[in-house]
């Protein structure tokens, strides 16, 4: 994927469902993986010309894991003219090694988030932009109707009310092979994952179940993705489609 149709891709979600107000300091998760890179890389551009006039800030929490290098992440921000927060934290002892949790995967994200949304306020930002992409989405709708029995999936734009936060997901039209392909067209430094849990939780299930589904019924992420954004699904934003 090129750069231009990562900007325009992303522009697309953001004009749609209102994500971006003039005046806005947005925060950027950033876990070194590509999802959120791209999206540094998209919204770090697409500040240059968009009409709205925003800021952003990467962040990201460290969760205490050895071998996590983010050196190449500090030299990409200051590349890209974002200022950059990281974040050290104990997390992963507290989960691993003293609690020893079975399904860690839970409060390690809650753990994460707070530490996370915490610092996003004391920068002075009001939103937070999260990195997931069109495949999460589906990926999310399919366990929610799995494990909790009903169509459900996360929405582009949600208030947190305890952290007095918006949240907005600017990647949720760009596909995770997209991603894929613009990670190695543009060589972005990734980050291996040091987690021990990395790679057998219900969202890989979930992921492996989307990928095996389309191979038996091609296109069938497209028509999820479109029953989703067509679903009604409550806290969901009204989709502005009058530039169209």
């Amino acid at each position: 994927m090129k750069l231009q149709k990562l900007y325009s891709l992303t522009r697309k979600a953001i004009d749609e469902y209102h994500m971006i107000d003039e005046g806005d300091k947005i925060a950027v998760g950033i876990s070194g993986g590509k999802d959120s890179l791209t999206l540094l890389y998209a919204l770090a551009g697409i500040r240059k010309f968009y009409p709205k006039h925003f800021e952003i800030e990467a962040i990201t929490v460290d969760l205490g894991f050895k071998g996590f290098d983010l050196s190449k992440v500090e030299a990409l921000c200051k590349e890209l003219e974002v200022n950059y927060t990281i974040i050290k934290t104990q997390i992963g002892e507290i989960i691993f090694d003293i609690r020893k949790e079975e399904n860690p995967c839970s409060l390690c994200a809650k753990m994460r988030k707070g530490a996370f949304n915490k610092t996003a306020e004391e920068l002075g930002c009001n939103k937070i932009a999260y990195a997931h992409h069109k495949d999460d989405i589906v990926e999310t709708m399919l366990l929610s109707l799995i494990y909790e029995g009903r169509f459900h999936s996360f929405s582009p734009v949600t208030f947190l009310d305890r952290m007095k936060l918006i949240a907005i997901r600017p990647l949720m039209f760009v596909d995770e092979a997209d991603v894929i392909g613009f990670k190695n067209k543009y060589d972005l430094p990734v980050s291996k994952n040091p987690c021990p849990a990395d790679g057998f939780t219900r969202r890989e299930y979930a992921k492996n179940l989307l990928k095996q589904l389309n191979i038996e019924n091609p296109g069938v992420k497209e028509r999820m993705f479109t029953a989703i954004l067509n679903g009604n699904i409550p806290g969901w934003p009204e989709r502005d489609l009058s530039r169209y």
